[in-house]
């Protein structure tokens, strides 16, 4: 078999298990490959002025860009504007330094992705439902601990 074949055999099975590979020689290092989430978010309930957060971690090489979209619009965060209540943090997740919620306006109540990029590609985590306690539901939930004690 010729190098040549062999390279380009070698370089299909890489991409069929999500790799990118180079041969230097006879042997074989990995190198960049897309994304992937490893730590998808899960749905909260969570009190109006109270912090949350929703976790998302990828991996990826080169490390993946997190972005996240609310209901299908990207999420404005700290990234874009120093003022917004929302944070990206380095792990990936969003952090909401309090929950905005209104009776007119529920910016922060909704279906949650996040989305990881980089040259190869992008993986889009399962969504994540963020919403807020009544005061009724944040009431029996504390009933509820109470009465565990």
């Amino acid at each position: 078999m010729s190098p040549v074949i062999m390279t380009t055999e070698l370089l299909r099975f890489c991409l069929a298990v999500g790799l990118m590979c180079m041969t230097s020689g006879s042997r074989l290092r990995q190198e960049d490959f897309p994304p992937r989430i490893v730590e998808h978010p899960s749905d909260l309930i969570v009190s109006k002025g109270e912090p949350a957060t929703l976790n998302c971690k990828a991996e990826g090489r080169p490390n993946p860009t997190v972005e996240w979209y609310k209901d299908g619009e990207r999420v404005e965060t700290d990234k874009d504007d120093a003022r917004s209540h929302r944070m990206l943090l380095p792990s990936g997740s969003l952090f909401f330094l309090r929950i905005v919620h209104g009776r007119r306006s529920k910016p922060d109540e909704g279906s949650y992705v996040c989305v990881a990029r980089n040259y190869l590609g992008e993986a889009v985590s399962h969504n994540a439902s963020l919403e807020v306690a009544s005061t009724s539901q944040a009431s029996g939930e504390a009933g509820a601990l109470w009465g565990r004690w």
